[in-house]
């Protein structure tokens, strides 16, 4: 017992564990804010051109899925080795946490494009004609109706996201970037100390858990179904 303790937790390891902690909740809230600044837009456009919907195009909403379900069916670290040239030019490196967020979002985007596509499309399509009854165009249908509706399932689809994206954070050792994932695997598993990669995973299955509970509560708070009870 002593050698494991000495093992997890000593020779500076609490530090490094600390540091693991921030890096990775900075790789995963920053990808997933970019995610949704991009996904948003996107799934509110698939929602929307979609059929039977407001602004019904099919030829918009077939060229976007299929763009969405291109980037999708790529395997992460495919796709991570595949976008590099892409990473330097906008980025400016190839390696590191910042190129790390890159490759992140590029895959998790689309994710919650779909995410967001399938909770617009829960709203019940009744609301959307009141509105439309009394003379509200698609831009107030869409940020007075339709995205206050779906919140509840838009805030699950958020934790889902999250968990997802901190799923993908232990590629970044293949990046020279931080966070538990990496100490996991290049203190714990590459330098046969399995005592970090336990520890270090114990921490990412509580962050996990965290934001999982955290965001699943802020859900049940909005969803007015339940506060009617």
């Amino acid at each position: 017992m002593n050698e494991f303790l000495t093992n997890a937790f000593g020779n500076g390891l609490l530090e490094m564990y600390g540091e693991g902690i921030f890096d990775t909740l900075k790789l995963t809230l920053l990808s997933t804010l970019f995610s949704y600044i991009i996904g948003i837009p996107v799934g509110v456009l698939l929602y929307g051109t979609s059929e039977n919907s407001i602004f019904p195009n099919k030829p918009v909403n077939a060229v976007m899925g299929v763009i969405v379900n291109i980037i999708r069916s790529i395997p992460f670290i495919i796709l991570l080795v595949m976008i590099q040239p892409l990473a330097k030019i906008i980025v400016g490196t190839k390696m590191g946490d910042n190129a790390l967020i890159f490759y992140l979002v590029v895959a998790a985007a689309p994710f919650v494009a779909r995410m967001i596509e399938s909770s617009l499309k829960e709203v019940d399509r009744g609301v959307i004609e009141a509105a439309q009854s009394m003379g509200s165009n698609n831009l107030q249908i869409i940020m007075k109706v339709v995205l206050p509706e779906a919140k509840p399932s838009l805030i699950v689809g958020c934790a889902i996201a999250l968990t997802t994206i901190l799923g993908y954070t232990p590629m970044a050792y293949l990046v020279a970037g931080g966070g538990l994932g990496q100490m996991a695997i290049q203190y714990g598993l590459y330098r046969f100390t399995p005592e970090i990669m336990y520890i270090s995973s114990l921490l990412l299955i509580i962050l996990v858990q965290i934001m999982q509970e955290s965001l699943s509560y802020i859900a049940r708070i909005c969803d007015k179904r339940i506060r009617g009870k």
